[in-house]
């Protein structure tokens, strides 16, 4: 009789632990992982944007942080580097630059939202 009454307890023990709720979880983690991409989208359109800001203020290209920038934005400006080609060189990074920053604001923000979405969150 007091093993009944043992097992029990340890049964009521165990029962009493709180259920994880996995929707929950996996939706806070898809809010992360959201928010991780637009933060990725946002720090590569503010890079664009500032090779588009040396360029048009013209900096010194030999400077560590420009030519660390242009870097930068030479890789992230994908196809759209050469996709204008004006006769002013101010005005074509201006161009083509800007269009690749809204690119990357665009596709990260829809990123974001899929993310959300699948995750289980709006």
């Amino acid at each position: 009789m007091a093993e009944h009454a043992e097992s029990s307890s340890e049964e009521t023990r165990v029962s009493r632990r709180a259920a994880v709720d996995w929707r929950q979880t996996g939706g806070k983690v898809a809010s992360v992982v959201a928010s991780i991409v637009r933060w990725i989208g946002l720090v590569f359109a503010a890079l664009l944007v500032i090779h588009v800001i040396f360029t048009v203020g013209s900096a010194n290209p030999d400077n560590g942080i420009v030519s660390f920038v242009k870097s930068w934005a030479d890789s992230l400006a994908l196809g759209f580097r050469d996709l204008f080609t004006p006769s002013d060189e101010k005005l074509r990074v201006l161009v083509n630059y800007g269009i690749a920053a809204l690119f990357w604001l665009v596709v990260s923000g829809i990123l974001a939202k899929v993310i959300r979405r699948v995750g289980g969150t709006s």
